[in-house]
């Protein structure tokens, strides 16, 4: 097979070379329009896992990479004058010169023919006279741009410059983070050694710090000088250095996040940056490059045909590369919004960085530095107030007004559609008392409706009348009697969501028959085959208040500890905040600030009529998931910032299910970065919320300061006992049991102590 390689960086030269150990006899060409010496980078960073994968597939050119290798187990992060060092996570560098000549020895002892110096016009005539075209030509392909309607790329430009340089100061202790403060901002470097004398330097700041460091009117020599300036406490006097001299313009760039929706057309196919490109800051860029060039070398000459190679390519690497994609996404983004975690303690702000990306957990850094872990953990429970306690973050106690929880751990609000004419039953007096027994610290109840027409369903419970309030009685009684955890009550009115089939029925759907009419800020149905609603009046929004505030002084009665506004979701409070929703043209529409007005107002009423040692919390949608029509990232952040300034003590940031426009991205913990921009842009106390399943999720969410609650529903319905057999897993023996429950615990205890399975992953 005649073949030719358009790029000749790590990914077009292994290929190559995995080619031409498969078949000797191809005739295969490298094209490469630099010099053979000449690289953007510095240094590579590869695992233990690739190395791996590479010895597999040649143990020659494995074996001489090796050779050149530096390693380091140590990550250490710089803000100002201090600095923690955590270790046991273990890089190998290599200069990306050295692998670049290595790489062209072994292809040149293969047979591959290399050009250098070579520049290629007319592609489609390249596709005419080779039988496979491997396009490698980095992030800014030139065969990507010349088939863009086959490939379809995604490109993503992001926010913060970056520059690659490097230097002879020595950091082979640590691959090093070094955050300094300007006067134009916070500017940072990313730091490793990649052999025994010299070590790749990335700065990066946002943008606004990179104009107000003057660095947009700078030649290289003065971007230099003043990279040299800032960093000087960390150069020992050592000079860094560019391997660009050569451009013209500023070495200066934006990452761009490539993903193309195909890798190939007809005999075209894309390899490395060309198809999908990973964050520096994750350093997996070249680790992709190599073990899709393996793949990608197998598959041409094991199937039959190219198009069977490239569709079985794609559909192997694609999940790999969405993964990696996924972690480098989160990773850029931690960076880019760095100047939100610099306030955190030096402890935090490690932690922050360290899980940033979310591939490394909270156990995985047990695994990695135990010592420093605990330290970690003993520092957060200290912040919690409990001084000289270890235990994971997610038993750290909890102070909210006159409440203090024992863990951080809350069973969310899970709607259960039991209830008889608004009236909870046996059903819901089993079902949460399980679930207080079962060792979280605080339990909410359902959303509870205001009225008759504020019920979501049939079977929604309410608080609108006396037998309400007594079924509810009964519940807090047993309770508090029986367990130490406290119990919030979720109020809300369901607005045009309402009269609907039950839950395991068809959600969202109206009722066949029966319907009652509803009501919103503005007359839009919420979907096909609804009643489009009333638009409130203002008789109408005096009466559902004043129902609200009813239903809180029920509750306090009734003996909850704590009751939440449900200003989310797209229910009645939530329809008046969403402009998906709201297109009412009075005082109530229109700015954020009038579509707050009645949603506040409600709150103040609450708030007045609600104790003042117990708190409140309110829950919003932080996104309506439709772009920039709907609410979402610095509004979400005001509307949180409102609720707090009207007394709200801890905000419960949930995402979406306002509108069936909605589009939104799943994964784990996906609502977390919601919680986690609003606590810590605002220093708004908040629960998180959204697919999280696991202790280490928790712990990790906590400790980071992403959230300070968290919130989890479905392995509370899996699983009532959810947090004790989480005690139990991680070893945890402060955690309190049901004493009739004792020889259950010891029996957990002693299984976990042999490593055996309880049904909790840690």
């Amino acid at each position: 097979m005649k073949t030719v390689c358009l790029g000749g960086g790590p990914a077009g030269l292994y290929f190559a070379i995995s080619l031409k150990l498969r078949q000797p006899e191809a005739e295969v060409v490298v094209i490469e329009r630099n010099r053979a010496d000449d690289t953007f980078g510095w240094g590579v960073v590869l695992s233990d896992e690739t190395l791996d994968n590479l010895e597999k597939n040649d143990p020659k050119s494995a074996a001489a990479i090796r050779g050149h290798f530096a390693y380091w187990d140590d990550i250490k992060v710089v803000k100002e004058d201090t600095a923690i060092t955590s270790t046991g996570h273990g890089f190998c560098g290599l200069g990306r010169k050295t692998m670049l000549l290595l790489l062209q020895d072994r292809a040149r002892e293969l047979g591959v023919e290399m050009r250098f110096e070579t520049e290629v016009e007319d592609i489609e005539a390249l596709r005419r006279e080779y039988d496979l075209v491997v396009a490698a030509d980095g992030v800014n392909s030139k065969t990507r741009k010349a088939y863009e309607d086959a490939f379809r790329p995604e490109i993503d430009t992001r926010a913060c410059k970056f520059v690659w340089l490097g230097t002879h100061a020595k950091f082979d202790d640590a691959f090093t983070f070094i955050f300094k403060k300007t006067d134009a901002g916070w500017i940072w470097a990313h730091a490793y050694q990649f052999d025994a004398d010299t070590a790749t330097f990335i700065v990066e700041c946002a943008e606004d710090t990179w104009r107000g460091l003057g660095f947009d009117q700078m030649d290289q020599d003065q971007m230099i000088a003043r990279c040299e300036e800032i960093f000087a406490d960390h150069l020992g006097g050592h000079a860094l250095i560019s391997n660009m001299k050569h451009l013209r313009g500023s070495a200066w760039l934006n990452f761009n996040r490539v993903l193309c929706e195909t890798w190939h057309h007809e005999n075209v196919v894309l390899l490395g940056d060309a198809s999908a490109t990973a964050h520096f800051s994750i350093g997996s860029g070249t680790k992709l490059a190599l073990e899709s060039a393996i793949a990608l070398a197998e598959l041409v000459t094991e199937k039959p045909t190219l198009e069977a190679a490239f569709t079985t390519y794609q559909e192997d690497r694609r999940l790999d590369v969405l993964r990696l994609q996924s972690a480098a996404r989160n990773s850029t983004e931690w960076f880019e919004e760095v100047e939100r975690y610099l306030h955190l303690d030096p402890v935090q702000f490690n932690y922050s960085l360290l899980t940033r990306s979310q591939r490394i957990s909270h156990e995985n850094l047990r695994l990695r530095d135990a010592k420093w872990l605990r330290e970690a953990e003993e520092w957060f429970q200290a912040q919690a107030g409990a001084n000289g306690v270890h235990r994971a973050p997610m038993f750290a106690p909890f102070q909210l007004r006159d409440m203090r929880l024992k863990n951080r751990v809350v069973v969310s609000p899970m709607a259960q559609y039991k209830a008889k004419d608004g009236c909870p039953t046996d059903w819901h007096f089993a079902h949460y008392a399980e679930r207080a027994k079962g060792g979280a610290g605080l339990v909410y109840v359902e959303m509870t409706c205001v009225s008759p027409e504020g019920r979501i369903t049939p079977g929604c419970p309410g608080l609108y009348a006396p037998e309400h309030e007594a079924a509810w009685r009964r519940l807090t009684g047993f309770v508090h009697a029986e367990t130490d955890a406290k119990l919030c009550m979720q109020i809300g009115h369901s607005g045009r969501k309402g009269s609907t089939q039950l839950g395991w029925e068809e959600m969202d759907a109206p009722l066949p028959e029966g319907n009652w009419p509803t009501m919103s800020a503005s007359p839009i149905p919420w979907d096909e085959g609804h009643a489009a609603p009333k638009e409130m009046d203002r008789a109408d929004m005096d009466r559902v208040r004043d129902e609200f505030v009813a239903a809180a002084q029920m509750a306090d009665r009734a003996g909850f500890d704590m009751i939440e506004l449900h200003a989310a979701h797209g229910y009645l409070i939530s329809s008046f905040i969403s402009p998906i929703s709201n297109r009412r043209e009075d005082d109530y529409g229109g700015s954020l600030e009038n579509r707050m007005r009645y949603p506040l107002e409600v709150f103040r009423a609450m708030r007045a009529a609600w104790p003042e040692a117990k708190p409140m919390s309110v829950r919003i949608s932080a996104t309506d998931w439709v772009g920039d029509r709907g609410v979402e990232g610095e509004e979400a952040v005001e509307i949180a910032a409102m609720f707090r300034d009207a007394g709200v003590d801890i905000v419960d940031v949930s995402a979406g299910q306002t509108s069936v426009e909605a589009r939104p991205v799943y994964g784990r913990m996906f609502q977390t970065p919601f919680s986690d921009r609003i606590r810590n842009e605002r220093g708004i106390p908040t629960m998180a919320v959204g697919n999280i399943y696991e202790p280490d999720h928790v712990n990790s969410i906590l400790m980071a300061g992403r959230a300070d609650l968290v919130c989890l529903a479905r392995p509370h319905l899996a699983d009532p006992y959810w947090t004790l057999h989480a005690a139990a897993a991680l070893q945890d023996e402060e955690s309190a049991w049901p004493l009739p429950y004792l020889p259950g615990r010891d029996q957990m205890r002693r299984l976990a102590e042999r490593g055996e399975g309880l049904g909790i992953r840690v």
